[in-house]
């Protein structure tokens, strides 16, 4: 293959980016990938022949660029990160990194309200209508948004709850719209993308934030209008990994309730941390039975472990909400003395 031009695309400059950081850093920033984003990475890599020392400086170059943007981003904001740029490398180079970081650099939608008072925002949407309670809370960090979802009266907790969960994408004028009068609210600075956010995973990550109490009447609620909704909720609200957050009584009590096989299929792929947990909920006997009939067990497709381990995830939920364990969340009421 011929040596890279000058102008690389994005997924050629990763590549090269990877070479240049070596086998031990790459292999790192491999596991955060999803699959295929692995297989395209890694094809472009075993393609590449030859790199100019010249490319891997500009693209090394580029990356440390990137990363003092998004600090500086993280700290002030796109203004800030310009102003500051502009001092390091004068108005033009400035001008240059900022065009060619546009999308590394863009800013979500009410990015300001990240770091407002959530009882400054509950203040400033209580009265508003709930799809826009749901548009200003999918954009909130989640221990932002639990506190002001848990704040609402409870009749709204559900609807905002279940518009959240069904948000597919807002109008990028509606967002703007509504960021501009909450912006105005709170006198901060804040940007707009047409990045879209909400979905099931945004209302898990807010109810995992919530009390115990808030959470089951907005899933009570939820569960007349939308029982599919509340099924699929309620699977990602806790993990098989999840179990290691679980007191040493409870997960005693979780190996007693749910198959042996299941145990030992969720197992077989669990972490090490997991696997450590459980086998010292047990006795010693029971765990080394439990490792020898796993290694007898041989290879097992992950589709069945993922369906042992959400058989498993459904005893522990069925014994929370009978009040047998107790599974830690964000609220006050489930502090034990």
């Amino acid at each position: 293959m011929p040596r890279l031009r000058s102008g690389m695309t994005g997924r050629q400059k990763a590549a090269v980016l990877l070479i240049s950081l070596g086998p031990e850093v790459a292999s790192n920033i491999y596991k955060r990938l999803t699959p295929e984003e692995v297989e395209e990475l890694t094809l472009e890599i075993a393609n590449l022949r030859k790199v100019d020392l010249d490319q891997r400086e500009q693209v090394v170059k580029e990356f440390r660029e990137i990363v003092k943007a998004r600090e500086y981003l993280n700290i002030g904001g796109i203004d800030y990160a310009r102003e500051v740029l502009e001092k390091a490398v004068g108005p033009t180079e400035a001008a240059s990194v900022l065009n060619r970081l546009t999308a590394a650099l863009q800013v979500k939608p009410f990015h300001f309200a990240r770091k407002a008072d959530p009882h400054q925002i509950l203040s400033f949407i209580q009265d508003e209508h709930p799809q826009t309670m749901a548009l200003v809370l999918s954009y909130l960090e989640p221990a932002q948004a639990a506190l002001i979802l848990s704040a609402l009266p409870h009749e709204l907790q559900a609807d905002v709850a279940r518009r959240i969960a069904s948000m597919n994408g807002t109008s990028p004028d509606v967002i703007n719209e509504v960021e501009q009068i909450l912006e105005a609210k709170l006198s901060a600075m804040g940007s707009l993308d047409n990045t879209q956010n909400g979905g099931v995973d945004a209302v898990v990550k807010i109810l995992n934030g919530v009390d115990r109490g808030t959470e089951k009447s907005i899933l009570e609620q939820l569960e007349l209008q939308e029982p599919e909704l509340v099924d699929e909720i309620k699977k990602r609200m806790f993990i098989f990994d999840d179990i290691v957050l679980l007191d040493p009584r409870a997960i005693q009590r979780v190996i007693r309730d749910v198959d042996p096989h299941d145990l030992q299929l969720a197992l077989k792929v669990a972490s090490e941390d997991v696997q450590t947990v459980i086998f010292d909920n047990m006795s010693k006997r029971m765990a080394e039975t439990f490792r020898e009939e796993m290694e007898f067990m041989g290879p097992v497709r992950l589709r069945d472990v993922e369906d042992a381990q959400q058989r498993i995830v459904a005893v522990i939920r069925r014994l929370e909400e009978a009040g047998e364990i107790v599974v830690a969340r964000g609220g006050g009421d489930d502090i034990i003395v």
